[in-house]
């Protein structure tokens, strides 16, 4: 069975609690069970990961590279500026979606730009829970 990473980056774990109005009422945990029921569904297995610190997101990236057959990565802030995340990417031979539950592209001018993007398979904004439905879904069907 195929594996594949999910790996949310800072302030994801509040949830439901930080700013409804952008990200809504679900929780982390929410997340989490509807990604193990598409999960299920699409014949593959996941795995969660959530850290507010750099070092674990990197450190998540490069175990995923002789396990996983993909990653789905939310990296909040950090998709404006971490460079040693971008490396980590890069670092790796796995298709990587970017994944953010609001549009970037329509709040703060700092949030228009992603050092993430130009080393992943793709990029899903805005579409809330459901957008990293459909980063698994095409990352396993991507593969058909």
């Amino acid at each position: 069975m195929k594996q594949f990473m999910v790996i949310n980056g800072p302030n994801l774990n509040r949830l439901g609690k930080r700013e409804p109005a952008v990200y809504g009422h679900k929780t982390l945990e929410d997340l989490e069970v509807k990604l193990l029921e598409a999960a299920r569904e699409l014949g593959v297995g996941i795995t969660c990961v959530q850290s507010n610190h750099e070092g674990r997101l990197i450190d998540a990236i490069h175990e995923a590279a002789d396990q996983y057959s993909g990653i789905i990565i939310n990296p909040g802030a950090f998709t404006h500026y971490s460079y040693a995340i971008r490396d980590a990417i890069a670092s790796v031979d796995l298709p990587v979606i970017e994944v953010h539950i609001s549009n970037v592209h329509t709040r703060e001018e700092f949030r228009h730009h992603s050092v993430i993007a130009p080393v992943t398979k793709g990029q899903i904004v805005g579409l809330g829970l459901y957008g990293y439905v459909m980063a698994l879904t095409a990352l396993v069907k991507g593969e058909d």
